[in-house]
């Protein structure tokens, strides 16, 4: 019987571990970025450097060397932060590019307080809570809301960060 009592504790032992499984939060299996070849990205386009999403200010290709492939030199800037970050690519490489969506939102309700959070309603009437800027695009979209103007914002979305990138006043 100790043969049977061991395979009945594995068994039990085994339940219990698909007992504590929870598949219940799992993603759509959408990507937060594609590969795209160095030699088609353009300025003005997008591209991840060093683990940041960029925007391409400057792009300049060397010709084909002795020993390989023309290689792309790239400069961009941070679409959140607008710090700048460089690499070079052989053209022939592939690069990672953001999936990054702009949406226009109306300002409903912002915070009193730098840094504190903002109420956009989308088309669809539903509100969405985001961060306030801060800085001199804060300030002035706590100045505009609390003159009554209409607001409209700019809010990006990329690599799992979103931050409101500019401000307009909606005509009446």
């Amino acid at each position: 019987m100790p043969g049977k009592q061991k395979r009945d504790d594995k068994q039990k032992e085994q339940t219990a571990v698909e007992d504590d499984a929870d598949f219940g939060t799992g993603d759509s299996g959408s990507s937060i970025t594609f590969p795209q070849q160095c030699s088609a990205l353009r300025k003005n386009g997008y591209v991840v450097i060093k683990e940041h999403p960029c925007k391409i200010v400057e792009m300049t290709t060397s010709k084909t060397g002795k020993h390989g492939h023309a290689k792309v030199h790239l400069t961009g800037l941070d679409i959140f932060t607008q710090k700048k970050y460089e690499d070079i690519c052989p053209s022939t490489h592939n690069m990672n590019v953001p999936i990054v969506n702009r949406q226009d939102l109306q300002v409903v309700d912002v915070a009193a307080e730098d840094g504190g959070y903002m109420s956009l309603m989308n088309d669809n009437g539903e509100i969405v809570q985001v961060r306030s800027p801060t800085g001199d695009l804060g300030g002035e979209i706590r100045k505009r809301f609390s003159k009554e103007e209409n607001l409209s914002v700019t809010l990006v979305k990329a690599m799992g960060e979103e931050a409101v990138q500019s401000v307009k006043v909606l005509s009446p």
